[in-house]
């Protein structure tokens, strides 16, 4: 782990779960009044994420990448906890925001940090045995 990842690690601002506190209560009445819709996206998320030639952890890297340069906070606060609960760790997220500054510019370090402080959030809240929301 480097030295900014230990730095990191422990200080974040829970901003991951109140987005998705936050987006829960809407997504309930949304799904409620196209339940056929929801459950077509469910399965195209289920077949996406499944593993394959790349596992799960790698695929939600990319989607955490991809909620980044989109700006979608609850894409990112999703996915961050998707990729903490399916094993990856700190240094494979930060690598993977990174990414997305070279792809993204500046408005990826807006988003990166954001992501980066949600994915250690939910890392904490495992590594402390807690339920990652």
């Amino acid at each position: 782990m480097s030295e900014a990842t230990k730095t990191a690690a422990g200080r974040h601002d829970h901003h991951g779960g109140a987005v998705l506190r936050d987006l829960s209560p809407l997504h309930r009445d949304l799904r409620r009044a196209i339940p056929e819709v929801y459950r077509g996206f469910g399965a195209l998320s289920q077949a996406a994420f499944a593993d394959g030639a790349l596992e799960r952890k790698t695929k939600e890297l990319i989607a955490v990448a991809i909620g980044v340069v989109e700006g979608c906070d609850g894409c990112i606060a999703s996915h961050a906890q998707a990729a903490a609960r399916a094993g990856a760790t700190r240094q494979e997220a930060a690598e993977a925001i990174g990414v997305t500054f070279l792809m993204h510019g500046g408005p990826a370090t807006i988003h990166g940090a954001r992501a980066y402080s949600a994915f250690c959030e939910f890392a904490d809240a495992l590594e402390a045995g807690e339920s990652a929301a």
